[in-house]
């Protein structure tokens, strides 16, 4: 639903506004016959667009571009004016406003040009929701049969609107499946992320479903919730299993009935944000514990997808390693660095039980912050990554390997563990596994899906 409010103090043609701007391409309207009550308005409403007018008696379009520009609350705003004095438009713009129009401009043009700020502020949300991912965790790489197999799944339910639950360790790459499912569904709106466990207690319901103004000390102004800022998106709910039992019965009847009510409001709102979830925890065990609600967990449990350790796929930790370091090394803004074979056999020997994908990220980091060399070697791996830990290991509820699987997986690790020491000579390195030529060796890297690129 787009909301656009029509400021104007001649109120019949701020409702031939309205009504044409429905009739032409369906948008919700709201109208203020001065600037006060624009402003009013503006700090309990969830408004997409404005179209101000310049012209106004006691409080201006002007001063409502100042008003807005001190409150620091941004919304794309559309001036129009009878006039013919572009000046003032030129003006208003570097006051903020976004674009300018006459009011002599057939319908059709105002549309088009509303239609033209809503794209540009959806693309401008996007590159800033792009910007903050910079630095995260690796994209999902490796052709491992544990990830071809996480692979296919994804690309089965990417497709499909109903909700996604994510299982696995801490660090084994829940976010990076969750961005590649958004990825693949062809939507158009925002990739959103909450951290479930990192929301104060108090402030849940506010975070998820926004709050009116007032609704409660320090509700100063209007608050759109990550379910409304996530429109026709994806809505990335970390840590699920962190929910409260309240928030969690609300957050069962937002997937149920595809509607919100802000925190103090009654007014209630559709969304149509998809709804991935992810967990390190036995949700089943947290059912059992009365933690988790049964409801809930059966609304998410449609689509269940385990992402598999890191141990249980070392074959694709080369190539992991390789892009975490080049991204490590361009982040810092130091010289490319590379892994000799020693350096990378130790790093597969290690099991990777604490935090997997992110723990194997901090240990290059450590690596080039500590080295001066341009190939890191086995000497630069930190001495607790050679060493047996205790971590305990975490429930992920995924299925056990077949040993066909654990077969498949352990064949690789040892084919690409040779041709990284060997650096990718093939002949050579099918002489070193006693393979009869290099025919051989080819065969069973185009079964396994292993090559160098």
């Amino acid at each position: 639903m787009t909301l656009i409010l029509i400021v104007d103090d001649v109120q019949p043609l701020a409702e031939q506004y309205a009504y044409d701007l429905k009739r032409l391409a369906g948008h919700d309207t709201l109208q203020a016959g001065d600037g006060r009550a624009a402003l009013e308005i503006l700090a309990h409403e969830a408004v997409d667009c404005v179209l101000l007018d310049l012209e106004m008696p006691d409080m201006d379009g002007f001063e409502v571009l100042r008003q807005l520009e001190r409150r620091g609350q941004p919304v794309p705003i559309i001036v129009y004016t009878g006039t013919g004095d572009f000046d003032r438009c030129a003006q208003a713009i570097r006051l903020g406003a976004v674009s300018f129009i006459d009011k002599n401009e057939p319908m059709e043009r105002v549309v088009q040009e509303i239609a033209g700020v809503l794209e540009r502020q959806r693309l401008v949300n996007q590159v800033a929701a792009l910007r903050r991912d910079l630095g995260g965790d690796a994209p999902l790489v490796g052709s491992s049969p544990a990830m071809r197999k996480l692979q296919d799944a994804i690309a089965r339910v990417a497709p499909i609107p109903s909700p996604v639950l994510i299982v696995g360790e801490s660090g084994a790459g829940k976010e990076v499946v969750a961005r590649e499912i958004h990825r693949l569904s062809g939507v158009k709106g925002p990739f959103l992320a909450i951290n479930s466990a990192a929301l104060p207690p108090d402030l849940v319901e506010s975070e998820l479903f926004g709050h009116e103004r007032g609704a409660f000390t320090g509700a100063v102004t209007l608050r759109k919730g990550a379910f409304e800022s996530a429109a026709g998106g994806t809505l990335f709910l970390d840590e699920i299993g962190e929910l409260p039992l309240a928030a969690q019965a609300k957050l069962l009847r937002v997937l149920e009935q595809r509607q919100i009510t802000r925190l103090g409001g009654t007014r209630t709102i559709a969304v149509d944000a998809r709804v991935v979830a992810a967990t390190n925890r036995d949700l089943e065990a947290e059912l059992a514990a009365g933690r988790f609600r049964q409801d809930l967990y059966y609304r998410l449990n449609v689509h269940v997808l385990p992402v598999p350790p890191l141990r249980d796929r070392l074959s694709d930790l080369p190539e992991l390693a390789h892009g975490l370091l080049a991204d490590i090394c361009e982040r810092f803004r130091t010289r490319p660095r590379t892994l000799s074979g020693g350096a990378l056999e130790a790093l597969m020997a290690y099991e990777w039980r604490r935090n997997n994908v992110r723990e194997l990220r901090n240990t290059l980091e450590r690596m080039v912050i500590a080295s001066d060399r341009e190939a890191l070697d086995v000497g630069d791996v930190p001495a607790d990554i050679g060493e047996e830990t205790a971590a305990r290991r975490v429930s992920t509820g995924a299925e056990p390997r077949t040993f066909q699987e654990q077969k498949a997986e352990a064949e690789r690790r040892i084919v690409v563990t040779a041709l990284e020491q060997h650096g990718w000579h093939i002949t050579r390195t099918a002489e070193a596994l006693g393979l009869a030529d290099h025919a051989s060796l080819l065969k069973i890297m185009r079964r396994h899906g292993i090559s160098r690129e």
